[in-house]
């Protein structure tokens, strides 16, 4: 009974850990912006699925859920905060929609297996992406109007970037899935 204990107390300290170890790593990669055409490309979405595939889809969702509370309890852990301010008037800003979208995308991120074919893992990776942006449209659409080229807006200018990091993911995603393993 004692050794049970144990090992749940173990587990539980490895993944508490490893959760606020993911939402650091989140919140660097929303602060290093890289220069790409035609807009600076920070590493964020790259993360969130990264994450996904390697920690699998209940701890990264935790994980970026931490993020997600780290910002709204107001830790400049966000894209552009504290410049462009912090917390919950921050978060419920133009960006919510795709930060939203962070948690959906990390938990359908953390279903992918090598069980399936490497068609539907390219499949997955890119619909986890997708639904950042499809949130983000939304929300971004409900905010400053539908009459507003939201696309043209919200997610085109992104969109070579995010074809960079979907190739980076699909080369290295049966690496990041033997790291699950030891999870």
């Amino acid at each position: 009974m004692e050794i049970s204990k144990t090992l749940q107390n173990f587990k539980f300290l490895k993944y508490s850990l490893i959760i606020i170890l993911g939402s650091v790593l989140l919140a660097i990669s929303a602060k290093i912006k890289i220069p790409f055409y035609p807009v600076p490309m920070t590493m964020q979405t790259f993360v969130v699925v990264m994450l996904g595939i390697t920690l699998g889809s209940k701890i990264a969702t935790a994980t970026v859920i931490l993020y997600l509370f780290e910002g709204i309890i107001g830790l400049p852990v966000f894209s552009n905060s504290p410049e462009k301010g912090v917390g919950l008037i921050y978060f419920t800003g133009p960006t919510m929609g795709y930060l939203i979208g962070f948690v959906f995308a990390s938990y359908i991120a953390g279903k992918i297996n090598l069980e399936k074919n490497y068609f539907n893992i390219i499949i997955k990776i890119i619909f986890s992406i997708s639904l950042i942006y499809c949130l983000g449209m939304l929300w971004l659409g409900n905010l400053i109007g539908w009459d507003k080229p939201i696309f043209s807006l919200g997610a085109k200018p992104f969109l070579l970037a995010e074809l960079l990091k979907v190739t980076i993911l699909i080369i290295s995603v049966k690496s990041l899935l033997k790291l699950r393993k030891f999870i």
